[in-house]
């Protein structure tokens, strides 16, 4: 059984362990120890040094410990409709199963128990961190940040911002409605969490004004808040946003007119698929991130991101699930997703992309998508001790394995079944060694 435990200030972990360097270079050390120490790690070593040996230990036995996993992006309140509607296109989708789900979460009732079910289940995942849209709802995102905090995941939330081309059941009544809403859940919620932070989340350009797009700009300065919304998805979706934006030059360019594509504060950007070369430049020069989602592109037919071009222009990366547009909550699955996808654009669009590895996967799930949160997603001394510990003698083979097969194994195969321990911040969430 899985229980819940209070965390140890110093504590050693034995097992196989695995990590990113860098995006190239996955270390596989078998046997190993792994200390922490109030919730920062110290270091990994083949033998225990001196003095940590009185410390308490935890034997993992056989089984992996990897990095927790970073979602870059998803949606919490699309997690109840996860799975339907993938024969869509993103705008229909968004008008015929999106926004209808949404506009639920007006009830507290339906709200507290698909909240409820998104938390635990991602709990239970290998992922420790996440950037999470919630709705326009104020009481509802407030209830998700509470869950969310008991949980012990470290996550960044964001009431949605929509003013325009929305349903009038979800549709903000003014920008100033929706300035104000804002404000009002930035101030109920200050101070309120250790483990949650809010994000500024204007959903994106077609459903927020001008008007509410400088509201929310000054309210970011205001309280020096991170920023996450979506870019260059959908060509459909780029196309309107010249016309709701003729003043822009691309879209991101509509963000950066508003002072809102990053530079002095984290931004954080879904998709990214179809970027003009000026985009590109832009991201890099504002250190902006963009969350690959692979399965979300796929799913509703937007294309393949050119990661490979991002990697090699020095573009943050990481790996969003994009629930609902995605369908799986697992970033392993999602790992595999982005390998998948860079093959075809390599083997379809641009030959000169090569794709994606397993190694460079694993990085953008780990260190990655973990630079947004700071010093995360590996086991380098100094970074936060965020672990996951994967019991994969379920996956049966009668060859004998590297442990770095072993990890590609697990990339490929696993789920959360396999998921027997988990830590974020030194804390411990769960264990069943």
């Amino acid at each position: 059984m899985r229980k819940e435990e209070n965390r140890a200030d110093t504590f050693i972990l034995k097992g196989n362990i695995c990590y990113s360097e860098t995006a190239e270079t996955v270390r596989t050390v078998p046997n190993a120890y792994l200390v922490c120490r109030e919730g920062i790690c110290q270091g990994v070593f083949e033998e225990l040094p001196e003095e940590w040996r009185d410390f308490p230990l935890t034997d993992c036995g056989n089984a992996l410990i990897l990095p927790g996993l970073v979602d870059l992006h998803l949606h919490a309140p699309q997690y109840a409709f996860t799975g339907l509607g993938m024969d869509m296109e993103l705008l229909e989708w968004l008008d015929t199963r999106t926004f209808p789900e949404e506009g639920k979460y007006g009830d507290m009732a339906y709200a507290e128990k698909a909240y409820g079910i998104f938390t635990e289940d991602l709990k239970n995942s290998a992922t420790t961190r996440a950037c999470i849209f919630a709705t326009r709802h104020v009481p509802a995102t407030i209830l998700l940040m509470d869950m969310l905090e008991g949980s012990g995941l470290k996550t960044m939330v964001g009431k949605v911002n929509m003013d325009r081309n929305a349903p009038d059941y979800l549709c903000e009544e003014s920008a100033e409605k929706s300035a104000l809403d804002t404000r009002l859940w930035l101030k109920e919620v200050n101070g309120r969490y250790k483990n949650v932070r809010p994000i500024l989340t204007p959903r994106f350009i077609p459903s927020c004004s001008d008007d509410l797009m400088k509201m929310l700009s000054e309210i970011r300065k205001e309280y020096d808040l991170p920023i996450q919304s979506h870019l260059s998805e959908n060509k459909g979706e780029i196309a309107w946003v010249k016309e709701l934006c003729p003043w822009s030059s691309f879209y991101g360019d509509a963000y950066e007119q508003f002072g809102m594509f990053g530079g002095n504060y984290p931004a954080v950007m879904a998709h990214c698929v179809h970027p003009t070369e000026e985009e590109i430049v832009l991201m890099r020069k504002n250190g902006v991130f963009a969350a690959h989602c692979p399965h979300s592109n796929t799913d509703l037919s937007s294309g393949v991101a050119p990661i490979r071009r991002y990697l090699n222009e020095g573009i943050h990366v990481g790996l969003g699930s994009d629930i609902a547009g995605g369908h799986v909550l697992s970033l392993f699955q999602v790992m595999v997703g982005a390998v998948q996808a860079s093959k075809l654009r390599w083997r379809l669009e641009d030959d000169t992309q090569k794709p994606l590895t397993v190694d460079e996967v694993f990085y953008l799930g780990t260190k990655g998508g973990g630079a947004f949160f700071g010093q995360v997603g590996s086991f380098e001394k100094g970074y936060e001790f965020d672990a996951v510990i994967m019991d994969d003698s379920r996956l049966k083979t009668p060859r004998k394995l590297t442990l770095k097969e072993r990890l590609e194994r697990v990339v490929y195969l696993s789920d959360d079944r396999d998921v027997i321990g988990k830590y974020v911040a030194g804390r411990k969430i769960f264990a069943a060694i």
